[in-house]
């Protein structure tokens, strides 16, 4: 039996239509197009941590572009993902300082224990990516990983990676977006 339901078109919700509205106030109305890298950050955590081609395109509805246009952009970038991910990713910087310092045998160590792979989809419970990045720019403290905004340092023992883990794990919540949180003082109004 078909049907009889149309698909729901995907939308912003209210607080990130707000944001994106504010972002575009900073650009002539001819440059919009100047506001697809943080428009791409906001759909990339309103929609589940990845940008599919139904996301790209209503980032080029919003902007009045080509959607080849941000697939292009979506594509070069790695700060963005093009496949579902995990609650979180693990950037695993694997330059030259990480690498003396052991992120080849960190890679491997994480691959065991959460179950992810590099460049595969997120683990079976669903809790961690992993994903090699270039320089994270933090080579005094190597090995290093960032997960969001948050590095974390010196994982060449098993009790730091255990310890990073164990945050994660426990983290109830996910981190509040800052187009979410009340009072956010914005450096331009």
């Amino acid at each position: 039996m078909e049907s009889t339901t149309a698909p729901t078109k995907l939308a912003f919700s209210a607080a990130a239509q707000a944001e994106i509205a504010r972002l575009l106030t900073h650009y002539p109305e001819d440059r919009k197009k100047s506001a697809l890298l943080p428009i791409l950050h906001i759909a990339q955590a309103e929609f589940g941590g990845w940008v599919s081609p139904e996301v790209q395109d209503l980032v080029a509805e919003v902007l009045d572009i080509k959607p080849i246009e941000v697939y292009e952009v979506s594509t070069f970038y790695t700060m963005f993902n093009l496949k579902p991910v995990g609650k979180h990713v693990l950037e695993i910087c694997r330059t030259g300082p990480c690498m003396l310092r052991g992120s080849d045998e960190l890679t491997q160590h994480l691959e065991r224990i959460t179950g992810a792979k590099v460049g595969g989809g997120p683990s079976e419970d669903g809790m961690f990516t992993l994903k090699e990045v270039e320089c994270l720019a933090a080579c005094g403290f190597a090995p290093i990983v960032q997960v969001r905004e948050k590095y974390y340092e010196q994982l060449d023992t098993p009790e730091n990676v255990e310890a990073m883990l164990n945050e994660l794990r426990n983290m109830i919540h996910r981190p509040l977006l800052p187009w979410e949180q009340t009072g956010l003082k914005h450096s331009q109004q």
